[in-house]
């Protein structure tokens, strides 16, 4: 399960509603727990220069393209985590312990301010023929390579920062599925250093190309790769012969799955178990501008101070009470009396009942919604039970309605957990993972009752042609094929000026209906269907249009409406509280009807009640 919403979005994920409600104490991990660093490590051999077909990109212009779009992406969303390309395979050798054949190309760094930028552009200089050339000459190619001493010079790369790290990955991409085939010591080394490697937390990834006769992951790198909790095998029997299938690999692995909190699921009196609760999806925004010092380009800290405005004196917290104005008296509160008129109870989930899938509808959606998934680092064997309950809603086809409470000074909410089974794609990839959508209920305060207009009933005639434009015009949504183009625009500015760009690339706008398409496949179906709906001499232009000119003024001003409402109108009106949308002149009309003066809305409208609680 991945947490695809991050890629784009902001490094910290945190609760929409912390901004609304003022926070509060967090009952799970929200504290930073450091930086995400990956090493690229990419085999340099010649077989990865080689491509199967002319019009498809070789393995290492693959990789390259990746590593480059992966440091694009961090510049923009993420530019303090730390990332690094190592070379195996090499004719040279560049790397702190002096090891043959393996080439340090960018040391464990972050991607921020000019790096970043020089990065780029020096992957650059390896993209096509002239790249590889470039390679060749610079860096070189060799078969006598030893893959458990690249994995030291990673493992050495991870050790030489002195920052927290929280996060440590390596994505080996290679094309060779037995690069030791004939020397079992360095065989035997590769497998002991990557044992190592996964018992300091370090996870070794995988990302296979596609080769001539297949690639086959059981004759070494089965004991090589680190597998997660929720990952098998035939994640990477399939080899990425697209950029595409390369691309979707990496992003999914690129992020940690980090979550908001975790907390515990209560199903009864003894019945607990602890879950995870995740973020799929959230708004991209823009990064934030930060203010410089003119002189220095200094970044600016900002700092607030609060002064009394009758000394002039510097206020301390303890110094400031809050106040909360009620009719016409300021009620005064201690700081610790706000903070428990806001908590509730501890935060958690506390299950209510179950109901069919088809009472939850599409108008109760509120807010985005969250993902639940098991977290066995609070109490053991929740996987079991959270399974359980996932599997027999999924069969039952019902979902869970619980009361969640995020954090202790965050008033609960009534939600839906939407049962939600694993799919992958071709490649193996996970599209979707198993678990519940947490769904937020509106309140009753929330929903809104409108007075819909009356409803004017299309013939049979109409309604079949309109059914003909809805199949013609039919296509498959997926929202991951949709780029917002403001954000694609301003990222293409900012890479420009970062990259030095004469220009920057053009944005397609993938919002704009596609006009031609439309009308080819429509044809003569619109205008059949304006004959059926619109009268003979309908225009739709012409009657916007206001008239210019003319001798007589008073042709162009509207006549005065007559509304006048029956005496059941009105009590129906009284009934469902809804007089008040009344105009003042249809209350003093109705008022007139009945005798009643009042020349305010409000008093014509307590007239008007008074007399329909009497008749």
């Amino acid at each position: 399960m991945t947490d695809w919403g991050s890629y784009y979005g902001s490094r910290f994920e945190e609760d929409e509603e912390q901004d609304q409600e003022g926070g509060g104490e967090a009952e799970g991990e929200f504290k930073y727990a450091g930086r995400d660093s990956i090493i690229f490590l990419i085999d340099a051999s010649k077989a990865m220069f080689e491509s199967t077909d002319e019009e498809e990109l070789s393995p290492f212009d693959m990789t390259i393209a990746c590593v480059r779009n992966v440091y694009t992406s961090k510049i923009i969303s993420s530019d303090r985590d730390l990332l690094a390309v190592v070379f195996f395979g090499t004719g040279k050798h560049k790397n702190s312990v002096d090891f043959k054949h393996v080439y340090v190309l960018h040391d464990l760094n972050t991607p921020g301010k000019n790096v970043g930028a020089k990065r780029v552009l020096e992957l650059d200089t390896f993209k096509g023929e002239r790249g590889h050339e470039c390679f060749r000459k610079t860096i070189g190619h060799s078969l006598d390579f030893s893959l458990g001493e690249a994995l030291w010079v990673c493992s050495n790369l991870f050790s030489d920062v002195k920052l927290k790290l929280s996060h440590k990955r390596i994505m080996l991409f290679t094309n060779e599925d037995d690069p030791h085939a004939g020397d079992n010591t360095k065989a035997r080394m590769a497998r002991t250093k990557a044992d190592d490697l996964r018992d300091t937390g370090i996870i070794l990834d995988l990302m296979n190309l596609k080769k001539p006769g297949g690639f086959d992951v059981s004759l070494f790198f089965r004991d090589i790769i680190t597998l997660g909790s929720d990952e098998d095998i035939e994640f990477h029997t399939e080899a990425s012969g697209k950029l595409d299938d390369l691309l979707r690999k990496v992003r999914a692995k690129e992020h940690k799955k980090r979550t908001l909190t975790r907390l515990k699921f209560k199903m009864g009196e003894s019945v607990t178990f602890s879950v995870g609760v995740y973020t799929l999806v959230r708004s991209a925004t823009k990064p934030f501008p930060v203010k410089l010092y003119r002189e220095t380009n200094e970044q600016i800290k900002t700092k607030t101070r609060w002064f009394s405005p009758e000394t002039g004196s510097l206020l301390l917290p303890s110094d400031m009470k809050k106040t909360q104005t009620y009719g016409s008296r300021q009620i005064v509160m201690e700081n610790e009396e706000v903070e428990e008129v806001k908590r509730f109870e501890d935060p958690g989930f506390v299950l209510i009942g179950f109901k069919p899938l088809s009472m939850l509808k599409l108008h109760h959606h509120i807010r985005p919604a969250q993902f639940l998934y098991p977290e066995e680092s609070i109490i053991s064997g929740s996987t079991t039970l959270f399974s359980a309950l996932l599997t027999k809603c999924l069969e039952k086809r019902v979902m869970a309605v619980c009361r969640y409470t995020a954090r202790r000074n965050v008033a609960p909410r009534f939600v839906a957990l939407l049962p939600q089974d694993e799919e992958l794609d071709e490649q193996k990839v996970q599209i979707a993972p198993h678990g519940f959508h947490v769904i937020f209920l509106p309140y009753a305060d929330d929903i809104r009752k409108l007075d819909y207009p009356e409803k004017v009933q299309a013939n049979q005639d109409q309604i079949d042609k309109m059914k003909e434009i809805i199949n013609k015009l039919k296509f498959k949504y997926r929202s991951e094929s949709f780029e917002n183009p403001s954000l694609q625009q301003h990222f293409r500015n900012l890479e420009a000026l970062a990259l030095d760009m004469m220009e920057p690339e053009n944005v397609e706008d993938l919002t704009m209906p596609k006009v031609d398409m439309i009308d080819r496949r429509l044809g003569s179906i619109v205008e059949e269907f304006k004959e059926l709906v619109y009268p003979p001499d309908y225009n739709p232009e012409g009657s916007a249009k206001r008239k210019q000119g003319g001798s007589d003024a008073s042709a162009g001003k509207k006549p005065k409406m007559e509304v006048s409402l029956s005496k059941e109108d009105l009590r129906n009106y009284v009934n469902n509280g809804t007089l008040g949308k009344l105009t003042v002149p249809v209350l003093k009309d109705a008022c007139k009807q009945f005798g009643l003066r009042g020349s305010k809305k409000q008093e014509l409208l307590d007239a008007l009640t008074d007399y329909f609680k009497k008749h």
